[in-house]
């Protein structure tokens, strides 16, 4: 059991830090109130998650402890959900409300199709 917390630990550490630098690169860059870099967070993980549960169903080619470092642990330190609520929150604050409405439908919506695509790759 300790050695399932490590390895998703790790997953998680490196997926946070992938986030971050993102976050940090684009914070420089785009100064719109649209929360790009976490929708390309988010809509990014939703293919990997798609394509790792892809290969994990095709003839068991992703073991556990790889599920567990890649799906477990770095998509769940690399997307933002709960960022992606908090920001909704502050742009419904800030009177952007119509913006908080593109910004959920299309993450929603993008992470839907995109998982999905990363299913079908993986056959």
């Amino acid at each position: 059991m300790l050695r399932n917390f490590l390895i998703v630990g790790l997953g998680g550490a490196v997926g946070s830090m992938a986030r971050y630098g993102i976050s940090a690169v684009a914070g420089k860059y785009i100064t719109h109130p649209y929360p790009f870099a976490t929708f390309l967070i988010n809509i990014t993980g939703c293919f990997i998650i798609g394509i790792l549960f892809g290969f994990g169903q095709k003839n068991n080619l992703l073991p556990g402890d790889w599920w567990l470092i890649l799906a477990t642990g770095f998509c769940g330190g690399f997307t933002t959900f709960s960022s992606f609520a908090l920001e909704n929150i502050y742009l419904f604050r800030s009177n952007q409300g119509m913006l908080a409405i593109v910004y959920t439908t299309f993450s929603v919506l993008i992470g839907l199709l995109l998982c999905r695509a990363g299913l079908a790759l993986a056959k």
